[in-house]
């Protein structure tokens, strides 16, 4: 293989790279004695190394303090989603009052949507991407049915236009101005889960803010992934996942974002619980709600400490580390990677399809790739050689390389398997 990707390429990128060292604060899966090539931290993300220590801390002091570690644990319970304020603020790019530590994404997602998608007799559509998450598409044919609309009437999916991957943001806009006066909602993955496409949020929630469209991000690919500004885009309201790129753990906490303009309502559409009731008369009981006047007012029963627990140490390692240095090292890794798959496919012959845009504006650290005439079956292969990725159906493979804990030679590594499996496939 040529000196691109060669051996001492990879070790010497690795060795030059002042970030390569945080792989040392996570638990790489072994196979055969060695580090698998894992490249599903946009599916879930590894262990980080004091995640026990930080879940261990927490079962001592219940241990030791019962129900008093709510106020006299090291971190009190009672206000520990707080511990997370700042760190998600940062990920995302907003005020620290716009985003809390929450629920789960798909729940989140229509907790939010009681309050965002309001739909009138005349305004009522949905605007979404094709081919999103199916969680996605389930919550919002749900929701469309439980305000008595047909979904099949309701949602506008935005599809790639045919023989392409990919959707063209100006096909988005078209729809926007054609239908803009129908569509009460705009709710898309900011990175699409299966081509890895990275939407200009920016200029589509204007775009879409402009005609009276509500805007609504799901960021589960999006968040330790890619740049956020949702308070400077002017976003209503965002959701994510915290076990992909945030590290932390299955089923984690996942969180929210909702813009500073919708706080302090107290007539908004919001379904309530006591967590979200203002703080200083919470345990007085009042029979009357009275919202925290920030998003934790979307709260609605106090907070899995444990769970939590996992999730601090990984935005920890988040708090130290420049986030432009961290995203310009996940940029070098996937464009490695491309390099590496166009290599393989030289000298094997074989068509390997890269389907996530070349674009580093539309594209994180996800690549999505078709391999024509093999599949499932190659996927398998690799699996058995120790290539942790991840298959899509009909015929995707979707690989991340994590800037967090992947490596220059656990690329070089990949493409070295992938080269024998291709040779006696």
């Amino acid at each position: 293989m040529s000196s691109l990707t060669s051996r001492d390429f990879a070790l010497q990128s690795d060795a030059n790279d002042s970030l390569s060292s945080l792989r040392q604060k996570f638990h790489i899966p072994q196979h055969n004695g060695a580090d698998v090539m894992y490249f599903t931290g946009n599916s879930l993300g590894l262990q980080p190394v004091d995640a026990k220590k930080y879940i261990d801390e927490e079962l001592e002091d219940w241990k030791n303090l019962g129900v008093e570690g709510h106020v006299h644990a090291r971190r009190p319970w009672m206000p520990y989603h707080e511990n997370f304020t700042k760190s998600l603020a940062r990920l995302v790019g907003s005020k620290p009052e716009e985003v809390v530590a929450i629920g789960t994404l798909t729940n989140n997602l229509h907790l939010l949507m009681v309050s965002f998608y309001r739909p009138t007799e005349s305004r009522f559509k949905i605007l979404c991407e094709a081919k999103a998450f199916p969680s996605d598409q389930y919550a919002l044919a749900s929701q469309a049915r439980f305000h008595g609309f047909d979904p099949k009437e309701a949602i506008i999916e935005v599809s790639p236009r045919e023989g392409e991957h990919t959707i063209r943001e100006e096909d988005i806009h078209e729809i926007i101005e054609r239908e803009g006066d129908s569509i009460a909602m705009m709710m898309i993955g900011g990175v699409n889960y299966y081509t890895g496409q990275v939407f200009d949020m920016n200029s589509l929630t204007k775009f879409a803010r402009a005609k009276g469209i509500t805007v609504g991000w799901d960021l589960a690919h999006g968040i330790g992934n890619i740049e956020l500004k949702l308070h400077e885009w002017d976003v209503d309201f965002a959701a994510w996942c915290s076990y992909k790129y945030l590290n932390s753990g299955p089923g984690s906490i996942a969180g929210i974002y909702i813009h500073e303009r919708h706080h302090g309502q107290r007539d908004i559409p919001r379904f309530e619980g006591w967590w979200g009731h203002d703080k200083g008369s919470r345990f007085a009981m009042p029979d009357q709600f009275e919202p925290i006047p920030t998003a934790e007012a979307w709260q609605l029963s106090n907070v899995p400490v444990l769970a939590m627990a996992a999730h601090r140490a990984s935005l920890d390692l988040f708090d130290h580390v420049d986030l432009a240095e961290l995203r310009a090292r996940g940029r070098k890794l996937s464009n490695y990677l491309r390099e590496v798959l166009l290599e393989v496919a030289e000298l094997t012959g074989r068509e390997i399809e890269i389907i996530t845009p070349a674009n580093e504006a539309q594209s994180g650290c996800q690549v999505s790739v078709l391999f024509p005439g093999l599949g499932k079956d190659l996927f398998d292969k690799l699996l058995a050689a120790g290539v942790i990725a991840d298959w899509r159906e009909p015929h995707v493979i979707r690989m991340a390389p994590v800037p967090m804990y992947s490596s220059f030679e656990d690329i070089y590594r990949f493409g070295e398997t992938l080269l024998n499996v291709l040779k006696e496939a």
